[in-house]
Order: structure tokens, then C-alpha cells, then sequence
């Protein structure tokens, strides 16, 4: 990892992202982009002071959709943070992105197909930019185009998981010799009618209404569904002799990823957590990792009340005893859940927590909240970040569908 960028409801650079994660901040508040006042939930984790005009002209912004937008702010952070743009010798042609959307355009497509496409008289008349805003995958090829990046491109898509499945997919191209670099992440901005009435018919989302600085509340027993969140995270990752070469800074290496599917429901993680254990230990046996290797797990941990149980389960399982001695924290109880951007932001504090030897907390538990199902002799770093050497960092992703991906990260040692 030598560069990072991020969007996110806890700031719009990496440092003030991580700074205010670790004071342990919350992202939520009443929601801006609509009007939600009849809406089961009325409040997100929105991204705050963003303002479009900042970072594109009038005609590139009629292409992009507001995910774009963010996928295209944070990549630009990440490359100016690795010092690549300043590379002259850099091999383009070696160059690859790979950015993640669990629903892509979703705003696009409400403008479009939902209020202004139908005319009765003269019938439908869409914009030609429909298409192409809308795509989970056009942010890649946005961000290709501004940099002349002519290696592998695509998005990824795996709902939750999709950002950890395109870090995955861009540490692989990198082993197998197909790339040097590769730009790796996710984007979303799904909180618009759509995105939020649809997750409130599955009674996902939390209807905390009344304080949504404390709604995500991950493995309280009062817990009741996930708080929405956008933004977008990109990282780069490059091969070690690439980086060493031009003498880039490294803050982490990228040790292994797992990957597994549930295969038991559409929105549910397996109760018992098979899937998320299949993943971690297949993360572990990619990196030649063993359990007692890790130090800090930032899980999923929406704080929805099947969910938290599963990985904490899965957890238990994969590392037994050393459970009892890992850091645990969910940083959506700060910036919300991202969808499918969420896991690019989690291996983003992933990094900055080997980088740092610090945790960041798992925020809005009460000591007397407490869930029968759930063992709190594991330390979930309630409340306040903790300092502690982090030699690895194991982030996991869970998507609808049962798609699970775990990325772990690790010290980098010459």
C-alpha cells in the first residue's frame, strides 16, 4: 500500500477521516439530500462540505453521478499521496483500477427512469448520459481516462463485500504479474429515496430518528439495524520492487485475502457464521498467516441483530483462545454503513492502524446494553481507541447474496 484517498462522513481527506475515527466521532445526522420526513428513517451518515463544482467543471459534471464523484476525489488523493503523477518513468500500460459499487448511479437512475424520463404527450426522453452515469463500474474507467492508466479495468460487484473483492481481485493481478500498479476501492452514494426506502421495506436500518449520532450501536443488545452511509476509499497498491525502485513510502504490506459464499440466504449471514469463518481462515492460509498472527480485526459489525452474533461466532472459531487477545472494533458505528465501499474504507483504518499502532473504537455502547448471545470478555475497544502494537489487521466484508471477502494487511518489514 503506498498511497490513500477517502470520502467519507467522517471527512474528506484521509487524515481528518482517521483523526476523527479515532476520537471517536460520529458521521450520522438528519438527512440533507432529500426530503426524509416520511421515511422510517430520516437520518444517514451523509458526507459533509462537498461541494462538486470544487473538482469538476460544468460539462464533466453532467457525466458523472455523485458516486463517480467521490470514487474520482479519493483516487486523485491516493495518487498525489503515492507519488505517482510525479513519476515520469511510470509504465501506464501497467497501470490498473479496479473500483467497487454495490448499486452504482442509483441517484441517476431515480432522476432518470423515476421523475423525468416519461412524457405522456411525446413520449420517454432520457438523457444520453443515463447509461454511463449509472454503471458500478464507470468510476474505474473515469479514473483510467484522467490518468491514462491502460491496465486492467473494471468494477466490482459483490454488495457489501464488493471493495474488499476489488482489493482482492487488484493483489492478484499484482502476483500473477499482470499489473504494477493498481488503484483499488469503492464508491457509493446511495442515500436518495430509493436507497433508503428500499433498505427501510427490508427493516434493515436503524429508526433511531431521535439521536442518530447513536443509532449504529454494534453489538449492544438495543441494537436495531444498520445507519446508511456513502463516500468512497482508494488505495494503491503496487508490487514491492515497483515501489522500492522509485522509492515510495509504504504503509503496509497486503498479506492475503479469502473469499466464500453462505450460500443459505438473500440478505442473512449464516447464523452460525460458516461463511465469514470459511473466508477468514482462507485469508489467513493466503498470507501463511496463522490466527495468533493477528492483532486487530475490523469487522463488519453493522449492528444489525443476526449479524453482530454470526461474526462474532465466526471470530471465536477461527481464532479460539487469541480471541480473548485481538483488538476488535466496528468503525460503522462512526462512519455508517458504505455498502459496497465500506470494506475499502475498513482496509483503509486497517492500514492506518498497523501504521500507527492504534485501534479505533467501536463507539455508542453502554455498559448495561448487553446481548446474552454475545461474549464481552472479547475486547470490542468500546468507546475509546487503544493503543497496542498492530503488527496485522484483518478486515472483514459481508454482502447480500452471502459474499464474503477478509483482507489482511500487515507491518511492512525490508
Amino acid at each position: 500500500m503506498t498511497g490513500l484517498g477517502a470520502i467519507s462522513p467522517l471527512g474528506n481527506d484521509v487524515d481528518t477521516t482517521w483523526n476523527n475515527a479515532l476520537q471517536g466521532k460520529s458521521g450520522a445526522g438528519p438527512i440533507t439530500h432529500f426530503d426524509a420526513s416520511k421515511f422510517k428513517t430520516q437520518f444517514a451518515c451523509e458526507v459533509k462540505d462537498f461541494d462538486p463544482a470544487a473538482h469538476f467543471d460544468r460539462k464533466k459534471l453532467r457525466q458523472l453521478d455523485l458516486y463517480a464523484q467521490y470514487a474520482i476525489v479519493a483516487a486523485r488523493q491516493a495518487v498525489a499521496d503515492s507519488g505517482l503523477d510525479s513519476d515520469e518513468s511510470l509504465n501506464k500500460n501497467r497501470v490498473g483500477v479496479i473500483v467497487a459499487a454495490g448499486i452504482g448511479g442509483l441517484h441517476t437512475f431515480e432522476e432518470e427512469a423515476g421523475y423525468y424520463a416519461l412524457n405522456e404527450a411525446n413520449g420517454p426522453k432520457y438523457n444520453p448520459f443515463f447509461i454511463p452515469k449509472m454503471i458500478a463500474d464507470i468510476a474505474s474507467g473515469h479514473i483510467s481516462m484522467e490518468y491514462g492508466y491502460h491496465g486492467p479495468n473494471f468494477g466490482t460487484v459483490s454488495a457489501c463485500a464488493s471493495s474488499n473483492n476489488a482489493i482482492i481481485d487488484a493483489f492478484n493481478l499484482i502476483r500473477l504479474g499482470k499489473a504494477d500498479v493498481m488503484l483499488s476501492g469503492g464508491a457509493e452514494a446511495a442515500i436518495f429515496p430509493a436507497g433508503v426506502g428500499g433498505f427501510n421495506s427490508m427493516h434493515a436500518l436503524s429508526t433511531r430518528n431521535d439521536s442518530p449520532e447513536t443509532a449504529s450501536r454494534p453489538f449492544s443488545a438495543s441494537r436495531d439495524g444498520f445507519v446508511m452511509g456513502e463516500g468512497a476509499a482508494v488505495l494503491v497498491l503496487e508490487e514491492l520492487e515497483h515501489a522500492l525502485a522509485r522509492g515510495a513510502k509504504i504503509y503496509a504490506e497486503v498479506a492475503g485475502g479469502g473469499l466464500s459464499a453462505d450460500a443459505y440466504h438473500l440478505t442473512a449471514t449464516h447464523p452460525e457464521g460458516l461463511g465469514a469463518i470459511l473466508a477468514m481462515n482462507n485469508a489467513l492460509e493466503d498470507a501463511g498467516m496463522k490466527p495468533v498472527d493477528i492483532d486487530y480485526i475490523n469487522v463488519h459489525g453493522t449492528s444489525t441483530p443476526v449479524g453482530d452474533i454470526s461474526e462474532v461466532k465466526a471470530i471465536k472459531e477461527v481464532f479460539g483462545d487469541h480471541a480473548y487477545k485481538l483488538n476488535i472494533s466496528s468503525t460503522k458505528s462512526m462512519t455508517g454503513h458504505l455498502l459496497g465501499a465500506t470494506g475499502a474504507l475498513e482496509a483503509m483504518f486497517s492500514v492506518k492502524a498497523v501504521q500507527n499502532d492504534v485501534v479505533p473504537p467501536t463507539i455508542n455502547h453502554m455498559p448495561d446494553d448487553l446481548d446474552e448471545n454475545i461474549d464481552y470478555n472479547l475486547n470490542f475497544t468500546f468507546d475509546r481507541a487503544q493503543e497496542r502494537p498492530v503488527r496485522a489487521a484483518l478486515s472483514n466484508s459481508f454482502g447480500f447474496g452471502g459474499h464474503n471477502a477478509t483482507v489482511i494487511v500487515k507491518k511492512f518489514e525490508k
